[in-house]
């Protein structure tokens, strides 16, 4: 089953926060979102039917090694076009933002040839 865009975004965001805390919880994610309890739930839901995310009996998620290397791709993608958006003068906030939007869209070849570009003019 292909994976949605905001599905990405969840493990994404799970992602970033477990990279900034050990424990993270479906608060934690509707938090950092901005999406309802009931969202986070439901999408938590799919995402744990997929094999992507798994919760122990405290409600601590974590990532399955499934779930893991998407995050790790999608959160690769988000900087690395960040940072080139900064380089070419677009200021921070809409830099991400446009990255936020490209990194689900662009194809593994375009980015891999533009990581492949940016890393040569580092």
């Amino acid at each position: 089953m292909a994976l949605l865009e905001s599905g990405e975004m969840y493990l994404e965001t799970i992602y970033i926060l477990l990279k900034e805390r050990s424990d993270v919880r479906a608060i934690d994610i509707g938090e950092y979102m901005g999406f309802s309890k009931p969202s986070v739930s439901r999408a938590l839901g799919l995402l744990k039917e997929s094999g992507y995310v798994s919760t122990d009996n405290s409600g601590y998620i974590s990532l399955t090694e499934s779930g893991r290397q998407i995050a790790e791709k999608i959160y690769e993608r988000h900087t690395l076009l960040t940072d080139m958006f900064v380089s070419l003068g677009v200021d921070e906030k809409t830099a991400s933002a446009d990255a936020c939007r490209i990194e689900h869209v662009i194809s593994d070849a375009t980015f891999s040839a533009l990581k492949k570009h940016f890393g040569q003019k580092k």
